[in-house]
């Protein structure tokens, strides 16, 4: 089982910058992969970066180049930087986990992005 606990959200201007936190229960060497997603009102949940185990990250083409993730193993926490914020990146973002085939979701965080 793994649990995950977002946080980090909250309002911003555009061009402004938010760094989300995706704190996991268990160490996150023991996790496969680790994603962050987003939902807005009326669309479906979409995929937004990505990072294995090995390191190799990916990015969806919208947040390529103003999104960043790392990870900091000693706190078991992924982090999501995300700078150049527009109004459509306004969702709630989700923390993912997959770990032997199973996934798991944190509650989600809040961005909004609005002048």
């Amino acid at each position: 089982q793994v649990q995950l606990v977002e946080s980090g959200g909250g309002l911003v201007q555009p061009g402004g910058s938010l760094r989300l936190s995706c704190g996991a229960s268990v160490s996150i060497r023991t996790i496969d992969a680790m994603a962050w997603y987003r939902q807005a009102p009326g669309n479906q949940r979409e995929l937004v970066a990505s990072v294995t185990r090995a390191g190799t990250t990916n990015y969806a083409d919208p947040v390529k180049g103003r999104f960043t993730l790392t990870r900091d193993n000693a706190k078991d926490t992924l982090y999501l930087q995300m700078d150049s914020l527009k109004p459509d990146d306004t969702a709630v973002y989700y923390c993912n986990a997959d770990r032997a085939n199973f996934l798991y979701w944190g509650q989600g965080t809040q961005v909004t992005v609005s002048a």
